[in-house]
């Protein structure tokens, strides 16, 4: 039977039986390769129903909220350090996706995993940056020069770091989408718009708005979509959050407009009305619909997005769900680099084996 379990659990809180262990081993499984694990255990628990759990998928469950509860210790102490090793450089120090939601106390931080964490500095102060990171321990991943290129030269971040002793990965960013993508961002707009986030002295994250627009702009630029459900539960949580602030979804929209991030975020409210009913207020509607004009192609994605965004798991895959998911892939690219650079960069990706890292 394939049928996506996740996305209704989520959506409409529909729980498997406790003692079916057929239809829990499919929720696991389709959770596992969502990167949701963590995110069904504490929602389970906050509503009372982790002890409801068979046995066997119930261990599972508890083993998650351990590895979240480490997760949380381990990147408060990473973002700490980075803190201190940035401390000389005249920059702001913004942390982006997972270790904002974190730090900042943000909604979609509940039950949230994540392999690495991003931060955004000054464009005019990543070189400088970069040598307090190297100082502190940090090296590069990447080795050979065409990805050293590719990264330095066409991505909005370094090459990602890893240190030496911990192991734990770090992604410096001056902006949160390439410049030579068709929705390139000036990093600087954004850092005069940051948040001080309470309690940490020296951290910040991106504006409530601007939040929104980079998790919409980082999803729908994205090629590889298994964690697409994630990404949708983060934009969710982030609208249902901030939606109590004055003047927001005006805000939103003026943003989107002056950074021209319109169609990613027209993207994003369809998909999270879509799955979890999460809708801006009616007086927006006709602004929402009019942010991405073109017909065909606003259809043809919602198509594609549709079948692409369930989870990456056999018992999830419908006939067009390979196909979907390569053509958003091939997409992503064309978006994200113009075609006298695209042909070559795919061409290598092809051929040749070099760091497994540019994607």
């Amino acid at each position: 039977m394939r049928a996506d379990l996740l996305t209704p659990f989520f959506a409409q809180g529909r729980v498997p039986a406790g003692d079916d262990l057929r239809a829990w081993e499919r929720l696991l499984g389709q959770a596992r390769r969502a990167g949701l694990t963590g995110r069904v255990a504490t929602q389970l628990s906050a509503a009372g129903r982790l002890g409801d759990v068979a046995a066997g998928p119930r261990r599972h469950l508890h083993w998650a909220m351990r590895l979240l509860e480490r997760q949380r210790n381990e990147v408060a102490w990473e973002v700490d350090s980075v803190r201190r090793a940035l401390a000389a450089v005249d920059t702001p120090l913004v942390l982006l996706k997972g270790a904002a939601y974190l730090i900042g106390d943000l909604l979609p931080a509940k039950g949230r995993l994540f392999a690495d964490v991003d931060i955004m500095v000054a464009r005019t102060r990543l070189a400088e940056a970069e040598s307090a990171l190297l100082a502190a321990g940090w090296i590069g991943e990447a080795h050979d020069p065409y990805t050293q290129r590719y990264y330095r030269e066409w991505m909005h971040e370094l090459p990602p770091l890893r240190h030496v002793r911990r192991g734990s990965l770090l992604d410096v960013h001056h902006t949160i989408a390439p410049p030579t993508s068709r929705f390139s961002v000036d990093g600087a707009r954004l850092l005069e718009r940051i948040t001080p986030i309470a309690g940490h002295d020296g951290l910040h994250m991106l504006a409530p708005v601007d939040l929104v627009l980079h998790s919409a702009t980082h999803l729908f630029q994205e090629g590889e979509l298994w964690h697409g459900l994630r990404d949708l539960l983060d934009l969710n949580d982030l609208l249902t959050g901030f939606a109590q602030l004055p003047g927001f979804w005006t805000g939103l929209l003026d943003r989107a407009d002056e950074l021209g991030l319109q169609v990613p975020l027209s993207h994003a409210l369809h998909h999270v009305g879509r799955i979890f009913g999460t809708r801006p207020p009616a007086e927006f509607e006709r602004r929402v619909k009019g942010m991405d004009g073109a017909l065909v192609s606003r259809w043809l994605m919602a198509a594609l997005l549709g079948s692409a965004l369930r989870p990456e798991h056999p018992s999830c895959d419908g006939a067009f769900s390979r196909m979907s998911r390569f053509l958003l892939y091939v997409r992503s690219h064309w978006l994200r680099m113009p075609p006298h650079r695209l042909l070559p960069h795919l061409v290598r990706k092809a051929l040749v084996r070099t760091d497994p890292i540019p994607r």
